[in-house]
């Protein structure tokens, strides 16, 4: 799972790690596809705002975020790959009504 430090930050260093591509972008952070995620672990320590989690290590103040991940997923379904050719158009309804993070990950 992707949470909530990943909002407005992006870095994409997890998305080079994926093996399977299966990290997507949306327009204020990345999700990852849980029916395409084989579970590897690669991404996590490539992420440097510490917002990618096992589903069973998820702290419990971002435990909304696997349902922000699978509901990400609503409307594309399951393309079988992030495409690379940027975002998917959109957030998680949740993840679009957050305030805009300030660089240092404080709110805007």
């Amino acid at each position: 799972m992707i949470a909530m430090p990943c909002v407005d930050v992006m870095d994409k260093a997890c998305v080079d790690e994926c093996p399977i591509d299966c990290i997507y972008e949306g327009d204020r952070m990345l999700y990852i596809h849980p029916d395409e995620c084989i579970d590897c672990g690669a991404c996590e320590p490539a992420c440097p705002v510490e917002a990618i989690f096992f589903e069973d290590d998820l702290p419990s103040e971002f435990s909304g975020y696997i349902a922000v991940n699978a509901g990400f997923f609503t409307s594309i379904g399951s393309p079988g790959g992030a495409p690379r050719g940027g975002p998917v158009a959109g957030d998680h309804p949740l993840v679009a009504a957050l305030p805009l993070q300030a660089d240092d990950g404080a709110l805007a």
